[in-house]
């Protein structure tokens, strides 16, 4: 037996690098050898309760050095590591675990509440809280003492499933999407060629690891090169940047809204941050305000665009073709291949939108218990069909119209609401936007955009209509702008717009 997939990457760590520090967390570092030598003690806890390839294991927990040890413990079992996103309600989190059918759950033991329906509803014989337990509830601190049986070389392929990571729901229920070991290694190579991931890297991880681009592309491309992770339970912009400066930190990966709650914070301009020299930034296009606040520092962002099913990078944005493709998310990954095709599957030229449809060892296996549903992400000929409109210039670089079923139809129309978003990002004072089709009698749908603004600030309809006047065609103007004190999002941080549509058409 032998394990060619994730399992095998702790051993290998231990034996190149053991004295490395591999994790620094709490003020708490963490050597490769025992990260090594604690993946083996949770596998070991894991096989003793019969967990063993193919099984799946759930984890609901904030960003923690356990997190990774359950990670590396269960793919070296071949079993199926299932994180669970800690903002899911009760009803949420017994989906993910009926659905993803775990065998035994490891969680953090301010969750106990909300997954006791899940572990019932499931029926999981193994459930573990993280630290030392209590007399209700067994401890994984414990569990690891009294491990024993060394490492597990399970036999382990390439193709073999490693997760299952559930979409963030935008389209309706989240799907478990099935991830391979092959998948997360390969995207792995992606971030390290294009992203010039090396092994004196130190990569500040403030993102929950629940979320593919956390994982994939934050903390397994790391690990693979044997760098160090600077490891946050949570996001806080002051904690951030003084972890930066403390740790000579080179790496950071984020969003738009962490990047300028950074910028905005009052250490910002006293933080010393000359050792950076790798920003990443997904999600969505980065405003020209976050920009120039950046590059005002001897700061830019490689930029990029891809989803779970992706693992989660597609295409990623040059630092130095920022401004030269600005609004672009880039061109494909080394390993990966992006085309633009049309309603009936052809392709299409060149500056012409179509569907977005993308190849590569980094595309999942399918969706979990879903047949019909995987077959159908899936062309003929094996691409997948990512759901977003987008087109390619004439130099090759993608820029996103928007997902297809965002697409807003007014007086037969196509308004492309990213488009409009990208515009309304750049007023002052706006920190967060959505455009939304809400019914109307006269054109069938018509835009409305709902904002975030600072507080103390305001921005009104008429503002709104005045920054995009001759920007964009006037239909593509919202005819109306709604401030609200927070948009609902996934975890992964896009807007989640079925909420706002059934929340404002009522009104019309």
């Amino acid at each position: 037996m032998h394990n060619h997939g994730l399992g095998s990457w702790m051993t290998k760590r231990r034996l190149k690098s053991p004295e490395k520090t591999a994790l620094v967390f709490d003020g708490h570092e963490t050597t490769y050898r025992q990260l090594a030598d604690a993946a083996d003690r949770v596998s070991a806890v894991l096989r003793q309760r019969g967990v063993g390839k193919g099984d799946r294991v759930a984890y609901l927990g904030e960003n923690s050095p356990e997190f990774l040890q359950v990670l590396f413990g269960t793919v070296q079992l071949g079993a199926v590591f299932v994180p669970v996103n800690t903002r899911l309600a009760p009803p949420e989190v017994t989906h993910v675990l009926t659905d993803s059918e775990a065998v035994a759950l490891i969680h953090d033991p301010e969750f106990t509440e909300r997954v006791a329906p899940g572990v019932q509803a499931a029926r999981i014989a193994h459930v573990l809280v993280t630290g030392e337990g209590s007399a209700d509830a067994a401890g994984l601190a414990p569990a690891l003492r009294g491990a024993s049986g060394g490492h597990a070389d399970a036999d382990v392929e390439l193709g073999d499933p490693a997760a299952i990571i559930y979409t963030s729901g935008t389209t309706g229920r989240p799907k478990g999407a099935v991830l391979s070991h092959g998948n997360l290694t390969w995207v792995s190579m992606n971030c390290i060629v294009d992203y010039d991931v090396v092994s004196t890297d130190v990569a500040l991880m403030i993102s929950p690891l629940f979320h593919v681009a956390s994982l994939g592309m934050g903390a397994l491309p790391v690990i693979l090169k044997g760098a160090t992770i600077v490891l946050e339970k949570g996001f806080e912009p002051g904690s951030a940047l003084a972890q930066i400066q403390r740790h000579g930190v080179t790496m950071l990966s984020g969003v738009p809204t962490t990047y300028q709650l950074m910028a905005d914070h009052p250490e910002w301009a006293a933080t010393d941050l000359s050792t950076l020299a790798k920003l990443t930034c997904g999600g969505s296009a980065v405003p020209t305000r976050i920009l120039n606040a950046y590059e005002e520092r001897g700061l830019s962002f490689s930029q990029g665009y891809g989803m779970t099913e992706t693992s989660p990078g597609a295409t990623s944005l040059a630092p130095h073709m920022t401004r030269a493709k600005q609004g672009s998310v880039g061109v494909p990954h080394f390993f990966t291949d992006v085309r633009i095709a049309d309603e009936h599957g052809a392709m299409v030229p060149r500056g012409t939108v179509g569907e977005i449809e993308i190849s590569g060892p980094n595309v999942f296996l399918g969706y979990h218990g879903l047949p019909e549903a995987s077959t159908d992400a899936f062309t003929a000929d094996g691409w997948f069909r990512s759901g977003d409109l987008g087109y390619l210039d004439g130099e090759g670089y993608l820029f996103i119209a928007d997902r297809l079923k965002d697409m807003i139809i007014s007086g037969g129309e196509n308004i492309y609401p990213a488009e409009v978003e990208n515009l309304l990002s750049d007023i002052e004072h706006v920190t967060g936007v959505a455009v939304i089709g809400v019914p109307d009698e006269r054109w069938g749908e018509v835009p409305w955009a709902v904002l975030t603004v600072r507080e103390g600030a305001s921005v009104d309809t008429e503002a709104v209509r005045a920054h995009l006047d001759g920007k964009i065609a006037r239909y593509k103007i919202p005819k109306n702008a709604i401030v609200v004190d927070e948009l609902p999002r996934t975890a992964s941080g896009k807007v989640r717009k079925g909420d706002l549509r059934a929340r404002y058409t009522p009104r019309v």
